[in-house]
């Protein structure tokens, strides 16, 4: 049995707290801007480096830069941007030394309407029966897999945009974008997915209800049981 946390609660984070003033004092108060930061930042390395230990390596690195950093923070901007800016170079520097994945270059195009909506990646924790719990499992696995094949600009969008519900002008302040850019990248990525995710399903519909060889047997061992006893002259 987990002992309970004894600690006193985490203090209410505003964003003046972290300013140069606060500093030699906020350990605490950083904690807690972490613990509320945490899954957008991760979720934004992730999506540029598809990989959640290189994304963690580089989400330490981006928070303790920012400690570092606390008095260059001038409230021009919300601190989340602030981070997330941070998060993003840092990400983009762990992608340039491992040399996985070129960056990719803005795409120029016509902005339009955006398509509707494709869902955030489902939650497995769900309630339900254990066959609906892995079917969510692997529906989240399949879309996460399309994601991490977009390419690198397509795909940090689409997490910032989609998953996290960031706004247009949020997502173009953090990646120091035009609001243009955000738009389409995000139309094309949604564009993609889409095809991506038609294209497995229509080859996974032809093993619908799979007719394999042991079922096979099994079904022609029974019916010529059936009429063998049938045929018999006390049957």
């Amino acid at each position: 049995m987990v002992a309970p946390d004894t600690r006193p609660p985490l203090p209410t984070v505003t964003d003046p707290e972290v300013r140069p003033a606060a500093v030699p004092a906020a350990l605490r108060t950083f904690e807690a801007l972490m613990r509320r930061n945490n899954r957008r930042l991760f979720r934004t390395a992730r999506a540029i480096l598809r990989n959640d230990a290189a994304a963690e390596d580089a989400l330490q690195d981006a928070y303790v830069a920012a400690f570092r950093g606390l008095d260059r923070f001038r409230g021009e901007a919300e601190l989340s941007t602030w981070l997330t800016r941070i998060v993003v170079n840092q990400a983009l520097q762990a992608l340039r030394k491992s040399g996985r994945e070129r960056v990719v270059v803005p795409i120029a195009g016509p902005e339009g309407d955006e398509p509707d909506r494709i869902d955030a990646i489902p939650d497995a924790s769900t309630q339900g029966t254990p066959e609906d719990a892995m079917l969510r499992s692997e529906l989240r696995r399949l879309i996460e897999r399309k994601i991490d094949a977009l390419p690198a600009d397509f795909r940090t969008v689409f997490v910032m945009r989609e998953v996290e519900e960031m706004t247009v002008q949020e997502t173009a302040r953090c990646l120091e974008l035009p609001e243009a850019t955000v738009r389409t990248r995000l139309f094309r990525a949604k564009a993609r997915l889409r095809e991506s995710i038609a294209t497995e399903l229509e080859v996974a519909a032809q093993d619908v209800y799979a007719f394999d060889g042991a079922r096979c047997d099994r079904i022609v061992t029974a019916v010529l049981l059936r009429i063998v006893q049938e045929s018999r002259p006390d049957g």
